[in-house]
């Protein structure tokens, strides 16, 4: 088919928290040098589509929500090298999954291993939807990949609903065990348990870690967390829920606390966990919180370490994908989309999650909306 052959595609436009989402049509613009046209068959709602849904992080709009996508390879522009982050050759037909974002890999950032804050950045799910701009999100049935994004084609036995959640939260759980460094043998607490949170649980059993401790004020996640390798359990609507952690480790104390939640009280309680030498990396906080009170003396004389990580870099990618590959029926990550919607309904499936709070809601683009 000719590069120039004009497709027409559906989509769902958000204009902003507090309104509904469009559904319209536009035409797929025609492939620049090096870029992919893919069609996305599946996308599950991230917990920073649900900030964005209800006002508490701001993106220009209108846009294209979405970021945690599967989709079906359309054309690759003949510029495109033709392979994939492992070498593997990208053919029309395959399925995919690619990173959050593009960017130059040539920026210094880039070069410091950090291309998720290099110059030129593109983040799939966060550009406005202007103009011939329109497919660049999950929830549209297009979207354009841009030069120089990781991609990984997908084995068949890995379902849509699980691979979805590769390019967001499993890659950004990889990047934060890659910054706490080796955990074999370690006393890890995680605070927040949603996707994140259960990820990070059985990356760590994966990882050798000695005790996992996991801790949420939701009893329904708590006893998620333990199905996915969690040995204990702290509901935080407790006011004394950590101080049980020091007997739980022997009086060592938690050597790697990962905060999931973003919650200014709860990452001031990890802190307290850590015993010398422990290191925190904070992942949650993606919208505006209230400053954290630390009492620094402590942080100098316990040797501590705090770590902030947003997104993830492309070996993060690479290690979410084996990951998961070797784990996916390990743990129970096919039942963490707890349902889904067909890419008509997505007002629904978002009023669903909110209201909720399931692990991850899925949007089946390959599912038609049943009339009732």
């Amino acid at each position: 088919m000719s590069m120039n052959t004009e497709r027409i595609g559906h989509l769902a436009l958000f204009d902003g928290p507090g309104g509904p989402f469009r559904m319209t049509s536009g035409a797929v613009r025609a492939l620049l040098p090096g870029e992919i046209l893919v069609r996305n068959v599946y996308t599950t709602i991230c917990g920073s589509d649900l900030h964005t849904f209800c006002g508490l992080r701001q993106e220009p709009c209108p846009t294209v929500l979405g970021h945690e996508i599967v989709g079906e390879i359309v054309q690759l522009h003949p510029e495109h090298p033709g392979t994939d982050l492992m070498g593997a050759p990208l053919l029309p037909g395959n399925r995919i999954t690619w990173t959050i974002f593009a960017s130059n890999p040539e920026s210094e950032n880039a070069l410091r291993g950090m291309p998720q804050k290099g110059t030129g950045l593109y983040k799939y799910g966060h550009v406005k939807a202007e103009g011939a701009e329109l497919f660049h999100g999950g929830l549209g049935e297009y979207c354009v990949l841009q030069p120089n994004t990781g991609i990984l084609r997908l084995p068949d036995e890995m379902p849509d609903a699980v691979a979805a959640t590769l390019n967001c939260s499993v890659s950004t759980v990889a990047g934060a065990l890659r910054m706490a460094g080796d955990l074999r043998g370690k006393n890890v607490l995680i605070t927040g348990m949603g996707h994140l949170g259960v990820t990070c649980a059985a990356m760590c059993r994966e990882s050798d870690a000695k005790w996992i401790g996991a801790a949420d004020i939701s009893e329904r996640r708590l006893q998620d967390a333990l199905r996915f390798g969690a040995d204990d359990v702290f509901d935080l609507r407790g006011a004394d829920s950590v101080s049980a952690i020091p007997a739980r480790t022997g009086g060592r104390g938690v050597d790697v606390v990962f905060d999931m939640s973003g919650s200014p009280d709860t990452m001031e309680a990890g802190i307290a966990t850590l015993g010398i030498g422990g290191i925190a990396v904070w992942i949650g906080a993606v919208f505006n919180t209230r400053p954290l009170q630390i009492v620094p003396e402590r942080i100098i004389r316990n040797l501590i370490t705090i770590k902030g990580l947003h997104n993830y870099n492309f070996d993060d990618f690479i290690a979410a994908f084996e990951f998961m590959r070797g784990n996916w029926e390990r743990y129970p990550f096919a039942a963490a989309v707890e349902t889904e919607y067909p890419l008509e309904a997505v007002q629904d499936a978002f009023e669903y999650a909110v209201a909720q709070k399931p692990l991850r809601v899925g949007i089946n683009l390959k599912k038609q909306k049943t009339v009732e």
